[in-house]
């Protein structure tokens, strides 16, 4: 069975590919002046350009990236924050804080005490009616 990719590894290229820091730039323009590629007066420009270059695909992969988790994350059916704010939004408008919440407790209180009730009477009225079957 094939093993999965090994996803730390791919990030980690695409990071070393993109992050070029000042001093790896600075690094590359050296040796670029050591081979006569580049004159020294030209390389903070190349630094720069660079350094520039690098973040701008950092950019880019950072919005590949966030794409991608917001389109698996869609898949799955995950809740969002924006999801979250809706329904709480929704749930405020339906029910009036304060009374209306206390009421709606109140009375499923009184339906679960009152079914609760009826079914002890229920209960103690079979259990009588057996007994004076089993005496008769």
């Amino acid at each position: 069975m094939p093993q999965p990719p090994d996803w730390n590894k791919y990030l980690d290229a695409g990071a070393e590919f993109v992050a070029m820091t000042r001093t790896q730039a600075r690094r590359r323009a050296k040796e670029l002046v050591s081979q006569g590629q580049l004159a020294q007066e030209q390389v903070q420009g190349f630094v720069d350009d660079l350094v520039d270059e690098s973040r701008k695909r950092t950019d880019v992969l950072l919005d590949v990236v966030r794409k991608e988790i917001q389109r698996q994350v869609k898949t799955l059916g995950i809740a969002t924050k924006e999801d979250l704010a809706k329904l709480e939004t929704k749930l405020a408008k339906q029910s009036k804080p304060g009374k209306a919440a206390t009421s709606t407790t109140k009375k499923r209180a009184a339906t679960t005490s009152s079914t609760k009730k009826a079914t002890k009477k229920t209960a103690k009225q079979s259990a009588k009616k057996a007994a004076s079957k089993a005496a008769s």
